[in-house]
């Protein structure tokens, strides 16, 4: 398998190039700050596990849905036409997109549940260096050390961030969010197998086998008693009545809340990360994916009112600060190159 570029940067001497370059960015960049508030909303939603995970995927499978319709052409009959090709032509790679994106989602969401939020958001910081591991084993990809520097710096600032959260926690909450660290770095990397191929499309494969899962949890809790259930008609009162638990003073609050992240932020904020390895190498997709957890706990300080330590602040100074050092890097680097570039083709065309 090889990648859309056997290195860090897209050759910078072409303009169209740096282009995409900063594209990539862009569109990873503005789909994590889409996402950043789903710690929040997911506190004020404040849905059980079954319930959240068939919730979150049938509306995210809506969300993409949607948005793939809409960026077809035509009228509806060629949109959906046009919709299922697209689809199809992911190929056997887009159903591997699709298994990798629902464990991510899975194994994030239930994680929570079983282990400290700090532990996860500390696991969840090493996708981008399994992502390297993945892109220099897999593909050939090679990362500049500033990168690595980079990678390493926001491992120690998330750390820092989250420690107050951190603990001992499950081994099953540590090993479920390992399992989502690696899914996205695999996710992320074997994009990079089919350049110039997005994959966006297979997440609405996704939200569907999320869905299902969330629906065999409510199921199996219903009949195994804890719902309540004995008979078929016990069993489906009780999966509905945990579906849709209308009983609730603020139920109309709460999935307003779920409603909010799930059709339309996480659909809008992952379509655009999805469409990150198109244009960069899978280890910087994931390290601009750290920013949610910077954002996503200043989103919780703002609107909660939840105090933040100082060594939270140095935390997320270093994460940022990080991006920014490695920014300004990628950009001496890109106008060296192009300074470089006329020179070459000049000596060339002299010989």
């Amino acid at each position: 398998m090889q990648p859309s570029t056997d290195s860090h940067l897209v050759p910078d001497h072409n303009p169209d190039a740096r282009a995409l370059q900063a594209r990539g960015v862009a569109l990873t960049a503005l789909g994590v700050l889409l996402i950043s508030p789903d710690a929040l909303l997911l506190r004020l939603a404040d849905v059980a596990d079954g319930p959240l995970v068939f919730w979150r995927g049938l509306l995210t499978a809506i969300g993409f849905a949607l948005i793939l319709l809409l960026t077809q052409r035509g009228g509806p009959g060629q949109r959906l036409v046009s919709a299922l090709a697209r689809m199809r032509g992911c190929g056997r790679t887009g159903l591997w997109v699709a298994l990798l994106f629902t464990g991510s989602t899975l194994g994030f969401v239930l994680a929570n549940q079983y282990t400290r939020a700090g532990n996860v958001l500390i696991i969840l910081a090493a996708s981008p260096l399994f992502a390297a591991l993945m892109s220099r084993l897999w593909l050939g990809e090679r990362q500049p050390r500033h990168v690595w520097g980079a990678i390493l710096v926001s491992l120690a600032g998330i750390t820092l961030l989250v420690m107050d959260e951190a603990g001992s926690g499950s081994l099953t909450g540590n090993l479920l969010a390992l399992g989502c660290s690696l899914s996205l770095a695999g996710n992320f990397t074997l994009c990079r197998t089919r350049p110039g191929l997005d994959m966006s499309p297979m997440l609405t494969l996704s939200g569907l086998m999320t869905a299902l899962c969330g629906l065999l949890a409510c199921t199996w809790l219903a009949v195994s008693g804890v719902g309540g259930g004995e008979g078929a008609a016990e069993v489906l009162e009780s999966v509905l009545t945990q579906l849709w638990p209308s009983h609730s003073d603020d139920f109309a609050q709460r999935a307003g809340w779920l409603v909010l992240l799930c059709l339309v932020l996480s659909p809008l904020g992952f379509t655009l990360i999805q469409r990150g390895p198109l244009y960069l190498p899978s280890a910087e997709v994931a390290l601009l994916m750290l920013l949610e957890s910077v954002f996503g706990i200043l989103w919780v300080w703002w609107v909660l009112d939840e105090s933040l330590t100082l060594r939270g602040w140095v935390g997320g100074a270093m994460v940022l600060g990080a991006m920014l050092i490695k920014s300004l890097i990628d950009r001496r680097l890109r106008h060296l190159q192009a300074m470089r570039a006329p020179s070459a083709d000049a000596s060339a065309g002299g010989n």
